[in-house]
């Protein structure tokens, strides 16, 4: 079992009164993707981080094996919605993925 977790900023030009809009959008189309995309077994998508958090939002997805975080990073149902609900909206990409 692999865990694909990445952490995003929201671009300083969108505005805060925009931001639970699309937080709600894209936690709705990240989650569409399982049984979509082969391996992905679950989806969390974290939208009220802790004051403390250097981050805004976060995926946390459990894959079931290593191979299978390049399969869902190329489906074209993710880039769908990567390209649509996340990019245009984001910054300062992290991310950790660990068996």
């Amino acid at each position: 079992m692999v865990h694909h977790i990445v952490m995003w900023k929201f671009k300083p030009e969108i505005p805060k009164e925009d931001q639970e809009a699309l937080k709600a959008a894209m936690a709705e189309n990240l989650k569409s993707l399982v049984g979509k995309v082969p391996g992905l077994l679950t989806v969390e998508f974290v939208s009220s981080p802790m004051d403390s958090s250097t981050h805004d939002i976060a995926l946390v997805t459990t894959l079931e094996k290593k191979e299978d975080v390049a399969v869902y990073g190329a489906h074209p149902e993710h880039v769908k919605v990567a390209d649509t609900y996340i990019r245009p909206y984001v910054t300062d990409r992290v991310c950790l993925d660990y068996e």
